[in-house]
Formats: structure tokens, C-alpha cells, sequence
């Protein structure tokens, strides 16, 4: 998760110029999520899914990693409150935010 929120701050204001509001999602706890915020500059909120209820009513992809169940990276492109494209499987975090806009403004 880390290095796509960090591509997508990068990108952040790119984002903004298109009227898209940036969310990030994990299921960590807000005390954790707050210090990587902070320590990572994220302009966009990063909100805390920490009882996977967000996560099992969407039946997000998820995995088990020392002992905490993670989200899979994935993103979901909603346009009042209806899922409009999920990119998904992220397995070029770095390249996630430019295919993204580049959907976007397609």
C-alpha cells in the first residue's frame, strides 16, 4: 500500500485539477495511519477500515501478513457512490497513479 498512496500523493494536485477526490483505505489502525501520514506528507485522507467491515461488504481482496489482515492493492474510481472502474491487480504500485489518470481523462 505504501508506495501507490506515496505515487498518488506525488500526483496529488493532478488529480485535483480533475475534480477527483483521493481517499486511501487500509485496515490498520488510525494511531498507525496517522503516523504515516504525517511522516509520508499525504495531502488526501487515509481513512481506517481496522474491523474489515468496508473491506468484507465490498469482498475486497485481502491477505494475511504477520498475523493482520491487509487489503490487497487495488483502486476503485466511484463516482457517487457507484464503482466506475477497479484497477486491480496493482502490481506496479509505481505506475498505478498514471494509469489512473490516464483513464481518467480518457
Amino acid at each position: 500500500m505504501h508506495a501507490a498512496v506515496v505515487r498518488l500523493r506525488d500526483h496529488f494536485q493532478e488529480f485535483e485539477q480533475l475534480g477527483v477526490q483521493l481517499f486511501g483505505v487500509s485496515s490498520q489502525d488510525t494511531d498507525y495511519q496517522q503516523e504515516f501520514a504525517e511522516r509520508t506528507h499525504l495531502p488526501s485522507p487515509l481513512l481506517s477500515d481496522s474491523r474489515l467491515e468496508l473491506t468484507l461488504s465490498l469482498r475486497l481482496p485481502t491477505f494475511e501478513a504477520q498475523g493482520m489482515t491487509l487489503i490487497k492493492r487495488l483502486t476503485l474510481v466511484v463516482d457517487e457512490g457507484r464503482t466506475e472502474k477497479v484497477f486491480y491487480a496493482v502490481f506496479r504500485a509505481d505506475r498505478n497513479a498514471e494509469e489512473v489518470l490516464t483513464w481518467l481523462r480518457s
